[in-house]
């Protein structure tokens, strides 16, 4: 509305222009006080009258328009003066003025669910489902289904009568209205089969929109009541009406397209006989979008069988000579799926593949590779005869996976390859350049032709085992070397038992999910869920109480009210200087959790008994067996995060922790590198974050070039800087991409911000400016949680820990009539001057904590809470 400029300074003067007959002028008046009352509230109040006088206006928009803007200004003190004329409007003789207000119900129920209940609208939205007018109809069903979804309770209460109500409705009201009463159908539970089938005939017209989102919306109600019916003819001939509607959305824009592929993806899994003849509509176009063919190439994978499987083939061979790289590597893996969902067809998807082979295309060879391990493993001792033609292509190979699986044929099948230690010794030379996949495979392919030709691989073994178990320094890798070689050296046999044990096969991965989560799907289609394929608690946080806070209700029961509080922390703050504190609670082995938030406390459970030394004494696995140990190091005491792996880095692997270092927070790093290219300089860039992160240089200077196999440590200074804040969607993680500078290579990683290192020594605060900083804050922007298992809830020891992070102790004081009770206040600041009031609150005998944080952005303060939790553990 302003082109990002602030106005509010001209807040009085526009109310001023609101008594204007014009229109126009009074809706730009009331667009500026929806953006700006939040601001104002106290001047805002200055409107009220006159949008009370506006709703019992003669026009009707005039009457529309006050009750929107009074619903859309979020400020509690005009909820009370919204009552009267919404009650007003919900039965006005307009029904343009009772549709508007029937949203505006929905939006006073975000901010005041409890006067809403109180003041019978549920029961007013009710009835206006009766209304005569199906715009009225729609918006009553919009605003309770609103409702519904936001507290968790059944409020629509459908019956026989509503629901011939919204039937009828169906027919006469505006699309997105036909989309909320489809909705509100599908949430609705039919008698028996008659019913479902009554319903399904009235919506199946709908299946003909125009409308995307009506036709979607009719296809969720008609698969959903589908279950109820019991006639078999009736559900085949519903089966086949399905059909059309979902091919016709496949002639819409990509964007359509692909909301209506992945709706159909969960459609076939559940109903595959719906689509069963229509595998030709879902064949990829040459002007597809990527996303769209990859869709299609999943849909296709579902529809195989036997039936059609040369013709499918016949499209993924034709789809394996594109030029786009992914969705070649895609239909390659796609032969392989078909091989291993149809048995019968596994023969001729193994020809496909050996021709695609004979291309020579590197990319389309190595994926071939992958996918007849696969069928190797689907179906053992049946196409081993292709083998030679794999063997005659490894020069083809230089991906890890496609070299692990070639390594894992050669094992498997070593018997059956002439040459095979030769293979694998090809692969042995270059083992510490390899992934850590492609070492673990050699590692076992090469025991498993030892096994098999023990005479004249017994220096093999000895070369890879000793370079797994001496040379590396993965972790799992060592371990199966010394696994290995335990049990060759000890029990051959029992070596061969377990090596070259029979795999179980593999199992057709077309259907991945679980019927629960599929069935909770299909409730969902033609929304976000049925796009992301999860639940809408996955990806959604609704704003609504968590289970924690009723236990911080009941905390809240033990101690007096507000304004004893506060005297109290003046009283206890005065009267008691910081050294003379008394002493903390002691530390507890036990304690429940919630016992911390009931008035009851439970014994505290003793701390477990030492064990003795012949328990904690443990035995040497590798020496039991008689063979060589290493020593394993010990674990640093700060560990850095990997936040760069060999693969994501191109061979580049990256440690790191953010600290603070003379004041300014740094970035400490470990770089190594897989290469045989030294690594001479890094280039660091920063994505626009929540705290304006940036490198003081976008240049890592290394103390040296980092060699292959070594690790080179560097600190980077950072700075925040304002030109780097992005306000949205608080985090504690920065998006960043580092370029090797020798070979040109980009990588892009997320680092993890210790907001510790961001804060700035504050000024002390008194008690008064604390106690009067608290109740400026809302309740609402409180933010808790429960630190269980402390390590010590000494309370000078944790005044010293997190003073030593800049946040500063406050005040403490005894909770009045709750003996054993502190509380203690910090106070901490960021260097972009986000403020955060904490408060920290122990019990005698228990070594939990409640975590407490105000600020005025809540969502940052979350990110605090969770810095001061891992602060105290």
């Amino acid at each position: 509305m302003t082109v990002g400029k602030d106005v509010s300074t001209l807040f009085t003067d526009v109310v001023n222009c609101i008594q204007t007959e014009n229109l126009e002028l009074k809706k730009l008046v009331y667009l500026y006080l929806i953006n700006y009352a939040k601001t104002q509230p106290d001047l805002a109040l200055l409107a009220v009258n006159t949008f009370v006088k506006d709703a019992n206006d003669s026009n009707p928009l005039i009457r529309a328009l006050a009750i929107r803007t009074m619903g859309c200004i979020r400020v509690d003190r005009i909820t009370e003066y919204l009552c009267e004329p919404l009650s007003r409007c919900l039965r006005d003789e307009d029904p343009y003025v009772r549709k508007t207000a029937a949203v505006c119900v929905a939006k006073l129920y975000d901010i005041s669910p409890d006067l809403v209940e109180d003041r019978g609208f549920l029961d007013i939205l009710r009835d206006l489902i009766c209304d005569a007018n199906p715009t009225v109809v729609a918006n009553a069903v919009a605003a309770l289904s609103e409702i519904a979804d936001s507290s968790g309770k059944d409020v629509m209460m459908v019956t026989a009568s509503v629901l011939q109500k919204l039937l009828a409705a169906l027919n006469e009201c505006t699309e997105w209205g036909q989309v909320f009463i489809l909705d509100s159908l599908s949430k609705y539970t039919p008698l028996d089969s008659r019913e479902a089938e009554g319903i399904i005939e009235r919506v199946s017209p709908r299946l003909q929109h125009a409308n995307s989102a009506v036709v979607m919306s009719a296809v969720k109600v008609i698969l959903r009541y589908m279950d109820s019916v019991t006639n078999q003819e009736t559900q085949r001939n519903l089966t086949r009406k399905l059909a059309p509607p979902l091919v016709t959305l496949l002639n819409s824009e990509p964007e359509i397209q692909y909301v209506a592929l992945r709706n159909t993806n969960l459609i076939v899994q559940k109903r595959p006989r719906i689509l069963e003849h229509e595998i030709k509509v879902f064949f990829c176009k040459y002007n597809d979008p990527i996303y769209v063919k990859m869709e299609k190439l999943e849909i296709i994978i579902r529809l195989a069988s036997e039936r059609n499987i040369d013709q499918v083939l016949l499209e993924f061979k034709e789809y394996a000579t594109e030029v786009d790289v992914d969705f070649v590597r895609k239909s390659v893996r796609a032969i392989g799926r078909c091989a291993i969902k149809l048995e019968r067809a596994a023969e001729r998807c193994i020809n496909v593949l050996l021709d695609l082979i004979q291309t020579k295309v590197n990319y389309v060879v190595q994926e071939a590779v992958v996918v007849i391990k696969d069928i190797f493993r689907k179906y053992p001792n049946r196409y081993e005869s292709i083998i030679a033609t794999l063997c005659e292509n490894l020069e083809e190979l230089d991906e890890p996976e496609a070299k692990a699986s070639m390594i894992w044929i050669i094992g498997e099948y070593a018997e059956r390859i002439d040459n095979a230690d030769d293979l694998l010794e090809s692969f042995l030379e270059t083992f510490h350049d390899e992934t850590a996949p492609v070492q673990l495979q050699l590692l076992t392919a090469t025991v498993k032709l030892f096994l098999k030709q023990p005479d004249t691989t017994q220096d093999m073994v000895q070369k890879v085992l000793t370079m797994a178990t001496e040379d590396s320094d993965n972790p799992d890798l060592r371990d199966r070397g010394y696994v290995y070689w335990r049990l060759l050296s000890s029990d051959p046999e029992a070596a061969r038992a377990v090596v070259l044990s029979e795999k179980p096969e593999i199992a057709d991965d077309t259907f991945t999910l679980d019927p629960s989560l599929l069935e909770e799907l299909m409730t969902h289609i033609a929304t976000l869920s049925s796009i992301y394929h999860k639940p809408p608690e996955a990806f959604v946080m609704k704003n609504i109480a968590v289970a924690t806070e009723d236990q911080d209700d009941e905390m809240e029961e033990e101690e007096p009210a507000e304004a004893e509080e506060e005297k109290a922390v003046e009283e206890g703050s005065q009267s008691r200087p910081a050294a003379a504190a008394p002493a903390a609670p002691a530390p507890s082995s036990g304690g429940d959790l919630l016992d911390l938030m009931n008035d009851s406390y439970s014994t505290p459970t003793p701390a477990a008994p030492a064990p003795n030394a012949s328990q904690s004494a443990t035995m040497d696995l590798l020496g039991a067996f008689g063979a060589p140990t290493t020593a394993t190091p010990a674990p640093t005491a700060v560990p850095k995060t990997k936040v760069v792996t060999p693969e994501v880095g191109q061979g580049v692997f990256i440690s790191m922790v953010m600290v603070k270092k003379n004041g300014q927070p740094t970035l400490e790093l470990d770089i190594g590198n897989q290469t045989s290219t030294p690594v001479q300089a890094l280039a660091l860039q920063f994505n626009k974050n929540t705290f304006g992160l940036a490198p003081t240089s976008p240049q890592v200077s290394l103390p040296s070039a980092v060699s292959n196999g070594s690790v080179s440590s560097v600190s980077v200074p950072m700075t925040c800087t304002p030109q780097m804040v992005n306000p949205a969607e608080p985090s504690l993680q920065v998006q960043a991409a580092m370029k090797n500078v020798a070979t040109g290579a980009v990588f892009y990683f997320t680092l993890p911000v210790a907001l510790e290192a961001i804060m700035v020594p504050s000024a002390g605060m008194d008690v008064q400016a604390l106690v009067n900083a608290w109740k400026s804050i809302e309740d609402a922007l409180e933010v808790s949680i429960v630190v269980n298992d402390l390590p010590t809830v000494e309370i000078e020891a944790i005044k010293e820990k997190l003073g030593a992070k800049d946040i500063a102790y406050v005040a403490q004081r005894d909770v009045p009539g709750q003996d054993g009770q502190i509380v203690v206040y910090f106070s901490c600041r960021t260097m972009t001057n986000a403020s955060f009031l904490v408060e920290l609150k122990f019990k005698k005998g228990f070594n939990i904590c409640k975590v407490t944080v105000k600020s005025q952005n809540r969502a940052l303060s979350e990110l605090c809470k969770v810095t001061v939790a891992r602060l105290l553990v």
